[in-house]
């Protein structure tokens, strides 16, 4: 099966659907939390009714680029570019060679091949996909494997010859986090891998005598779900301390998002003629030509920009989870104001691909995106985001999280669990 019969098998075959009642039994089933089944219950968009369709090819050269871009950040003439616009960045750092958990790399799917949209540092999620993924696909002990490798790798990459015995997932308000579910299943998985581990708020930590401390346990690594990448807000400053002093091993760190995450390394990437002056290879530049070309938006380009606004989509440079982004034929006078004040890049329009959907008995096309999780280049998962609307979002009947299953050159799509008896495979 081609690119393009995967995606017209996305778009045209209201095919394997998903049970959500499975999905909630399997989730409940790992005795992650108490209230589980109520948690997920309270969020009836967070997993998908159907899965998506993806040549190998696809997955191939997704992780293409994202290996193509890791070489180009690891390029010390990319390092000083960033390190010019974020002057704490400090390539001395002892952290500063780990490579941050769970990077997430999002890309829309067009007939030409995927298009990166843009890279996360704390991409979360992941365990639910994978619980996702067992269901859909079959039981598995391979994220298990990698996970736990993941961490181990991160932990002696930082420079530590001990065994690490403590990990803290911490966030704001953990329990009250829509992602909490998928805390709950990481500490569980991990524990069972034989690991200590605990969820908490930035502010129960305390430092003493060089050390990270909750209570009075010793933490060893904090696997950081905060969305304030720089950790700069008073109420971080203990976790933030702890990476300044290394008392403890923070991924992803500060330095992960700068160097990966923040909008303004599209502009980067997408530049061809940079690129080449900080020495990547013709074959990296090829490779990134994929990126749509993005600019920052500016008060010395704003006409062109509003010109052109209606094939561009904006983006806020420090933003995440789609927050403060806008596809550029929507937007309005007032916001475009709101977007000249500073601080939004504009990129290339690159439109989301459609699969096809039942929901309560109707017929209906989503968009999706593709997120790559990966770990120092390497895939961990694959997962579609369903949903309507200028952006991703969790809140779409029959959208939220999905498994990706590949078609391979042999795929059969007739005989797909519930297959609608009038759609036709490609």
């Amino acid at each position: 099966m081609s690119d393009r019969d995967a995606l017209a098998l996305n778009s045209n075959c209201y095919c394997w659907p998903v049970s959500r009642e499975a999905i909630m039994d399997d989730i409940v089933t790992q005795d992650a939390a108490i209230n589980m089944a109520a948690m997920l219950s309270e969020r009836p968009h967070y997993f998908a009714s159907t899965t998506i369709f993806l040549a190998p090819l696809i997955l191939t050269q997704m992780l293409t680029q994202v290996r193509a871009i890791e070489d180009v950040i690891r390029h010390p003439k990319y390092v000083e570019t960033v390190r010019e616009r974020s002057p704490l960045l400090d390539a001395t750092h002892r952290q500063f060679h780990t490579n941050g958990v769970f990077m997430g790399y999002d890309f829309h799917i067009t007939e030409e091949g995927p298009r990166l949209i843009e890279i996360n540092s704390n991409a979360g999620g992941a365990f639910i996909v994978d619980r996702i993924e067992q269901v859909v696909r079959g039981p598995s002990d391979n994220f298990l494997t990698q996970i736990l490798d993941m961490f181990l790798t991160e932990w002696t990459a930082s420079g530590r010859t001990s065994a690490l015995k403590t990990i803290a997932i911490v966030d704001e308000n953990p329990d009250t986090q829509y992602h909490f579910p998928d805390m709950c299943l990481a500490k569980t998985i991990l524990e069972r891998a034989g690991l200590t581990i605990v969820i908490a708020d930035p502010s129960a930590f305390r430092l003493a005598e060089g050390r990270l401390y909750l209570g009075d346990d010793l933490i060893d690594l904090v696997y950081n779900r905060l969305t304030d990448f720089d950790l700069s807000d008073p109420s971080n400053a203990v976790i933030r301390a702890a990476y300044d002093t290394d008392a403890a091993v923070i991924t992803p760190a500060p330095h992960h998002h700068a160097l990966y995450a923040d909008k303004r390394n599209l502009i980067l990437l997408s530049d061809a003629d940079y690129l080449a002056k900080i020495g990547a290879t013709a074959e990296q530049i090829e490779t990134l030509a994929a990126i749509p070309k993005t600019i920052a938006v500016t008060t010395g380009n704003a006409t062109e920009m509003w010109a052109a606004r209606k094939q561009l989509f904006f983006k806020p440079q420090a933003g995440f989870g789609s927050r403060g982004a806008f596809r550029g034929a929507k937007l309005t006078k007032k916001v475009w104001g709101e977007i000249l004040e500073g601080g939004f890049i504009a990129q290339d329009l690159v439109a989301p691909p459609v699969r096809a959907v039942t929901v309560d008995g109707e017929r209906r096309a989503l968009k999706f995106d593709v997120r790559v999780y990966t770990y120092n280049g390497n895939a961990i998962l694959y997962a579609a985001r369903i949903y309507q609307g200028q952006t991703t979002n969790l809140r779409t009947a029959g959208g939220g999280l999905a498994a990706v299953i590949p078609t391979g050159a042999e795929f059969d799509c007739s005989p797909v669990l519930g297959s609608d008896s009038s759609a036709s495979c490609p």
